[in-house]
């Protein structure tokens, strides 16, 4: 792979739905933090050249990480919501593809990312996704089922997500321009008429949300790390 790429990290958000002291990304999983985790899986791989995190303004727990120093990675200033944030890093990215990763997936697989780094670079980018494999419903808004939903081609979004940078810096400005809900990168993509390519990935790259989450994480992560040993 010839190419170098830059990774995004948003990591400005409080997780609320964790109900601990600090953000989630600053919890601790196996004697690091979340975040410490998350950016090592990236900074392990050789194309990838830098990394630029979005914290929070007056974040006090970024600048005490010694990977906080690492002169791979650079610190910018965060926004309200996600893609406020990543709108932010991408203004100091200068290669021309960017892959845009969530501070809370510590569980990120080398063979993953090597796939998503390939198909990333085609035209439209790619994301990393699973196939949904349970029944799905769709609620009434009154905690009652209002229909099953088929399956068949459904996938959960993961991260990281691949695209070129300066597609994506148009796309995200755009969108958020336009008052349209951008939950994620490929959304943006989406906004602006790109379809990317669909990349699937491991089931264990979860997202940390939910206290129960960060143990699963530990588990996934210490397989991981055996794995590659």
């Amino acid at each position: 792979m010839t190419s170098f790429f830059t990774a995004v990290v948003p990591a400005a958000g409080v997780g609320k739905r964790m109900g601990a002291s600090l953000p989630k990304q600053y919890l601790s999983l196996g004697g690091r933090t979340v975040l410490e985790h998350t950016l090592d899986r990236l900074l392990g791989h050789p194309a990838i050249g830098r990394i630029i995190v979005a914290t929070a303004e007056h974040d006090p727990w970024f600048p005490a990480l010694a990977i906080a120093r690492d002169p791979r990675v650079l610190r910018v200033v965060g926004g309200r919501e996600r893609a406020d944030s990543v709108l932010n890093a991408l203004t100091r990215v200068e290669t021309e593809w960017v892959l845009v990763h969530d501070a809370a997936r510590p569980c990120l697989h080398r063979g993953d990312l090597d796939a998503l780094l390939a198909a990333g670079q085609g035209e439209g980018g790619a994301i990393l996704a699973c196939r949904v494999r349970d029944s799905m419903k769709r609620g009434d808004g009154r905690g009652a089922i209002m229909e099953s939903v088929s399956r068949e081609e459904l996938w959960h979004a993961l991260t990281p997500q691949c695209f070129a940078t300066r597609a994506l810096r148009q796309a995200l400005a755009g969108a958020l321009a336009a008052g349209c809900e951008v939950t994620d990168e490929a959304s943006a993509m989406e906004w602006a008429g790109v379809h990317p390519r669909l990349v699937e990935g491991r089931a264990d790259n979860i997202k940390i949300t939910r206290p129960e989450d960060l143990s699963l994480a530990g588990f996934f992560l210490q397989q991981m790390i055996e794995s590659e040993q």
